[in-house]
């Protein structure tokens, strides 16, 4: 299988796995001091979104420092995020309609869009790592390319 081949199809799972609410422990860093929180996510088109508050902790160290990363079991994915505005701003129509489908359950009951301050962070994915039907799956979304190998995961969780 080619290397376009084998990003194409990595999208393909990528969609498959991400294109809904995930939740994903986000890691951000401010003063070289790194700082973790579980958000809710939306994958579409190499980018995970995020919807928060402008105010929040997240988004000023994002914007002091916009090097992220997302992980969750044995996913693991970096990029640079940024704050793209409030949901209500035209650019962000399209991903808006998106968000509110796949947040359904609470996108309005845990957000005010008559808040200035709502907004979404978009996170412009550089490298990942993510599994599926027994296929791993590493991808530099930069250069557009990914490898695909076999993998089981064999972490055992106990709480």
């Amino acid at each position: 299988m080619s290397n376009s081949d084998t990003y194409k199809m990595a999208k393909e799972v990528m969609q498959q796995l991400f294109a809904k609410d995930y939740q994903f422990a986000l890691a951000t860093a401010s003063n070289n001091i790194p700082s973790v929180r579980f958000v809710d996510t939306f994958y579409d088109e190499g980018c995970f979104f995020i919807v928060t508050y402008a105010k929040s902790r997240k988004v000023h160290e994002i914007e002091e420092n916009p090097n992220v990363a997302l992980t969750f079991m044995n996913y693991s994915f970096s990029g640079i995020a940024s704050n793209i505005g409030h949901p209500l701003d035209p650019k962000n129509l399209d991903i808006r309609e998106k968000l509110i489908e796949a947040f359904e359950p609470w996108y309005f009951t845990h957000n005010n869009e008559s808040d200035p301050n709502m907004c979404y962070v978009k996170v412009e994915l550089d490298q990942g790592f993510f599994y599926k039907d027994g296929q791993g799956y590493k991808v530099d979304y930069v250069r557009k390319v990914a490898e695909c190998f076999p993998f089981e995961c064999d972490i055992v969780l106990t709480v």
